[in-house]
This record gives C-alpha cells, sequence and structure tokens, in this order.
C-alpha cells in the first residue's frame, strides 16, 4: 500500500478535509468533482477503510480519516519544504569552531573573546565545550575540537599538541561582602577551614593547589566540602551563603569587580596557574583558530589583570 499510495491521492484527501465538500475541493485542485470522488475512492481502496463521510451537506472525515489527517499534514509539509529547498540556492555550510575550555576560563577571559570573535567573524560559529583538562586534551587529539584553552599537561598528554601561553591566574578565596572572616585581622587557614568550602573536583590544577595551601599549614580539605567545576553554582554558593569559595582569579573577576563577591586577605602562595591555548601540531592552521589566538593575545595581554606576577611588579616599580 505504502507504494501505491502517491502524493496526488494526499493532496487530494487534504483538500477535502479543509472545504469539507467535494465541490469546493475540486475547485481548490481545479480539477472536475467526478475526478476528486475518484481519486478519493481510490486511497479508501488501498487503505481499506472509509476515510469520508459524504452527505447532501458535505463531506465529513471518519475516525480513521481523523487519524490518517495528521500524518497527511507532516507528508504535505515535508514535500514543500523540499521543493523550496530544490527551487532555492544551495547555502555554503558556515563554518564552526569547535572551541574546548576549562568552565573556569570559559567564564573568565572567553566571554569578551567571543564578542570580538563575533565582529570580526559574523559568518563563524562557535561551540563551546567545557570540560576538566584531561578530557578536553583527549578531544583535540582526536580532532573533535580545533582547540582548547586550558593549562599545560604532562609531557604523554601533550604528545602531538602545541602550547601557547596566554597568562597565568592566581587562586584566590572568594566570599560574600558581609562574610565575618573579613573582619577577622589577620585571618588564618584554620579559620577557613571552620566554614563550608567549594573547591575544584580531586584531581584538577586548581585542587591540587588547594590541598597543597592546607597541607603547607598542616591541614586538609574537610570532606564535607563541595566540590564542582560549575562556576555558576560556586559563585552562587558563595554569594549566598557564608561558604568559602577557593577558585582561580579570573573566575571570580566580574563578581569581585562588582564588590559581589570579596577576596579573603590570604594569598594562596605559588598557586598561580598557565593558561594557554592549545592546538595539534600537525596540519595547516584553521583561519577561525587563529583569529581566535589573536584576539586572546590581544586581551591578555592589554589587561594587567591576565599578566604574569613578576610583570605585575614590575609594573609598579617603573616611574610614572
Amino acid at each position: 500500500m505504502e507504494t501505491r499510495i502517491s502524493f496526488r491521492h494526499v493532496s487530494c484527501f487534504l483538500a477535502i478535509a479543509r472545504e469539507r465538500h467535494l465541490g469546493r475541493a475540486a475547485q481548490q485542485l481545479n480539477l472536475t468533482q467526478p475526478a476528486v470522488s475518484k481519486t478519493l475512492a481510490e486511497l479508501e481502496s488501498l487503505a481499506n477503510v472509509r476515510l469520508v463521510e459524504r452527505g447532501r451537506h458535505g463531506a465529513r472525515l471518519t475516525p480513521a480519516g481523523e487519524h490518517f489527517l495528521r500524518y497527511a499534514v507532516g507528508v504535505a509539509n515535508a514535500m514543500e519544504s523540499a521543493a523550496g529547498a530544490l527551487q532555492g540556492p544551495v547555502a555554503p555550510p558556515m563554518p564552526i569552531l569547535e572551541l574546548g575550555a576549562l568552565p573556569t576560563v570559559a567564564s573568565g577571559v572567553l566571554p569578551d573573546a567571543l564578542i570580538r570573535l563575533r565582529e570580526r567573524e559574523p559568518q563563524t560559529g562557535v561551540r563551546l565545550h567545557t570540560a576538566t583538562n584531561q578530557v578536553l586534551l583527549s578531544a583535540l587529539k582526536a580532532g573533535r575540537l580545533d582547540c582548547v584553552v586550558g593549562r599545560m599537561a604532562e609531557p604523554s598528554a601533550m604528545q602531538g599538541l602545541s602550547f601557547e601561553l596566554l597568562y597565568a591566574e592566581p587562586l584566590v578565596m572568594a566570599v560574600q561582602p558581609r562574610h565575618p572572616l573579613l573582619d577577622a585581622r589577620p585571618v588564618s587557614p584554620q579559620a577557613v577551614l571552620e566554614y563550608p568550602l567549594v573547591v575544584a573536583p580531586a584531581g584538577t590544577v586548581p585542587r591540587l593547589h588547594t590541598d597543597a595551601f592546607f597541607d603547607a599549614h598542616a591541614l586538609h580539605v574537610p570532606g564535607n566540602c563541595t566540590e564542582t567545576l560549575s562556576v555558576s553554582v560556586a559563585r552562587l554558593l558563595a554569594r549566598r551563603s557564608n561558604a568559602v569559595w577557593i577558585t582561580p582569579e579570573f573566575a571570580a573577576r566580574d563578581d569581585l569587580d562588582r564588590g559581589e563577591l570579596a577576596r579573603l586577605p590570604l594569598p594562596v602562595a605559588n598557586a598561580e596557574e598557565p593558561v594557554g591555548l592549545l592546538r595539534r601540531s600537525a596540519g595547516e592552521p584553521l583561519e577561525r583558530v587563529e583569529a581566535l589566538a589573536e584576539i586572546l593575545r590581544a586581551l591578555t595581554n592589554g589587561d594587567p589583570r591576565h599578566t604574569r606576577p613578576s610583570e605585575r611588579r614590575a609594573t609598579r616599580r617603573s616611574p610614572r
């Protein structure tokens, strides 16, 4: 039956369903009423079921006809779309930048970079993938990503990849502006542990630095802390409670700049994390990746908050 029902049958049935009258359906199709009746009879014979009840006052769909109508409309829409595709020019595929980024980086430097990329390459789309550094580098090697804004990994994980340093950022402890620890002088690591902690998951670079900080004070991260890669969840926990969020600085930059979070005066020494652009070493560089690289260089070189600490200290010592 599927091979014998034609679009002629479907069009005729839809015209009858719209007009609820065989004569008006015939006018719409530029056919005679006997031709419409014959086509409908063919369809009902193929389906072996009555689809339309005819009467003096018009045509009414049977329950089987109502059921068939739902699918007939879909067939008509599909044919209309197919005809339109054949008539119109075929648009070239839009280039897509498959971009990977650490969650903390995605909420830091990337928004400004993507705004500028949109202005420079308005025809380029972006698919942003966030995950751990290990997952991102594996996807980059497999060709599922064009580039990654992330961190240097172990030499074995860097085979076939290149790393261009963009900036180094420290860890900070961010809290809501009325946090009790802001009134304490000085703030001690032991005092920090009296409040809920929000930290990166085990195995990530920020967590390794966090653990090293507390280890240096003969302390450890408690088991009842909140571990998350989600910047949006972490920042809300810090803003809505007395939790202490230990995070790479630029993940909390906007909240710190607007005063919605405050930085505890307790620096995490030796925890600066190099962030850079990772690409596959082999093959021709993609234009969209090169465009993003230029934008990231301009942003990180032009913003003193993205320079390395040694460069910031040198800037402060320079006479005006």
